[in-house]
């Protein structure tokens, strides 16, 4: 592990994926929701809907500030089985319900993830001051109250409200002022590769790639030397050094 631990002053977490999902990729949780629920697609046919749904909600403004998690999961999913329903793949009348169905099964997985996050959290921010830097869609501090983990966040650096979107290392240095450190002093948690660890790294940060089940196979094989199967793992490493 390349990580200096008398260096760390501060610490920038990532919300989506590694603290709600314990480092999948949110693709993944979605379709185990899609399957555990009944939705005839295969995973061809879900990836193409997914990415039609992420591209909506960029271009349009569903999701608004009041929004929790559960109501952003029912409107993405009502977005992707529409669109399912319009390819001939689900029938129209179903949508709806089937909808909730996938939204319910994938915010119980949410919420028991950041369950698991929780005493990492309070453990690391009774000993460094945190921030939260994530791409959302402007709701993610409502979304971490709803979770009761807001208190952990000195600040929260979110996409949609500075105007600045990862892989863009400047969400980093966000974070890092916010913090009010050097960014060699900033321990950043993530979970993807390409948006959370070499930006990171690109403003001088130090890194803690959580890897799950990445988006595509190039990411699951790409290798780390500060790769952590859970944030447990973590901790203990932070409190042995």
């Amino acid at each position: 592990m390349n990580v200096d631990v008398s260096k760390i002053k501060g610490i920038i977490f990532d919300y989506g994926g590694t603290l709600d999902t314990g480092g999948d990729h949110w693709s993944e949780v979605i379709w185990d929701a899609w399957q555990q629920a009944g939705v005839a697609a295969d995973k061809a046919e879900f990836r193409e809907v997914y990415v039609y749904a992420e591209r909506e909600l960029a271009r349009t403004l569903h999701i608004l500030p009041h929004h929790n998690f559960h109501d952003l999961l029912d409107i993405k999913m009502q977005i992707e089985l529409q669109r399912l329903s319009e390819l001939g793949h689900f029938p129209a009348s179903q949508v709806e319900d089937m909808a909730k169905k996938v939204a319910l099964i994938c915010y119980d997985s949410a919420k028991a993830s950041v369950e698991n996050a929780k005493p990492v959290l309070e453990a690391l921010s009774k000993k460094y001051p945190m921030v939260l830097v994530s791409n959302f869609y402007g709701n993610v501090e409502t979304v971490l109250k709803d979770f009761g983990i807001d208190k952990y966040f000195k600040k929260v650096i979110e996409s949609a409200v500075v105007g600045v979107r990862k892989p863009d290392p400047k969400i980093f240095t966000l974070g890092v002022e916010a913090l009010g450190l050097k960014p060699e002093e900033v321990l950043v948690f993530g979970d993807s590769y390409s948006k959370d660890i070499v930006p990171a790294e690109k403003a001088g940060c130090q890194v803690m790639w959580l890897k799950g089940k990445g988006w595509t196979a190039e990411e699951d094989a790409t290798m780390h030397p500060n790769i952590i199967g859970s944030l447990d793992e973590a901790l203990d490493f932070i409190e042995g050094a």
